[in-house]
């Protein structure tokens, strides 16, 4: 049996090859549909906190880190919509000078990460808070680095959040967001679409398919030419959209 570095090593080729082929068929844009993630369900959010120990999203929080990297973080960092905490323990085993503290609306997601992370020996440089994204429980100008993955397309009144992340970011404060593009290739669609149908079963949980996921996420999701609306809004000094075959990064600073 593979180890899990093997095993993302092996998927990262695949995906390589898949977003090769991709490139060679048209993206489709479908109405986008808001989507329910029902994450206060014990059963939705044990259904959460499974798929994300997979390699694939393990792959998507390497993806994630080495990308952040790129942007220097240091002081205090927050993660909006931190679901059961894998990408906090990413990002402090990569960058350890960090205080972390993440952010969920759901107590079964904050209690699911606490779990998670207890074993790490984190100690006091990892905190939670309950919070969502139009609400941050921080004060005005008190954050260095606001990050998200795979939260955005969930919130309610995105325009607001981005607003709200402006309000807490000191000066000079950065964020860094990302997420699945609703304007995907077709192919990437068929793949979703399988996944949807075959995720329930082999995670051995219905909760998946009663929020439909992760369909549900792509068709919540937004495109690139939308985001730049939303953040344009929020007026930071300094703004990027940048759209892959997949995937859509954000990144922004007061």
């Amino acid at each position: 049996m593979l180890s899990l570095p093997a095993e993302v090593a092996v998927l990262a080729l695949l995906l390589a090859l898949l977003a090769v082929v991709a490139r060679g068929y048209s993206r489709v844009t479908p109405v986008r549909r808001a989507s329910f993630e029902g994450i206060d369900d014990p059963e939705a959010a044990r259904a959460y906190d499974r798929v994300s120990r997979t390699p694939q999203f393990a792959l998507l929080r390497l993806l994630f880190v080495r990308h952040l990297e790129k942007y220097h973080p240091a002081g205090t960092l927050v993660d909006v919509g931190c679901g059961p905490g894998y990408l906090i323990a990413k990002i402090a085993e990569s960058v350890p000078t960090l205080h972390i503290i993440g952010v969920d609306v759901s107590d079964e997601m904050m209690t699911a990460a606490s779990r998670n992370l207890a074993s790490l020996g984190l100690g006091e440089r990892v905190e939670f808070r309950k919070g969502d994204s139009s609400h941050l429980p921080f004060e005005n100008d008190s954050l260095d680095n606001v990050v998200s993955t795979f939260s955005l397309h969930h919130w309610a009144d995105p325009a607001s959040a981005f607003r709200e992340i402006t309000r807490v970011l000191k000066p000079g404060g950065q964020f860094l967001l990302m997420d699945f593009r609703r304007d995907s290739r077709r192919l990437f669609y068929w793949l979703i679409s399988f996944a949807t149908r075959v995720a329930p079963s082999f995670l051995h949980t219905q909760a998946l398919r009663k929020v439909n996921e992760p369909m549900g996420s792509l068709l919540a999701s937004y495109t690139p030419t939308e985001l730049e609306s939303l953040i344009r809004e929020a007026h930071f000094a300094r703004e990027s959209v940048k759209g892959g075959t997949a995937l859509v990064y954000l990144w922004g600073q007061k």
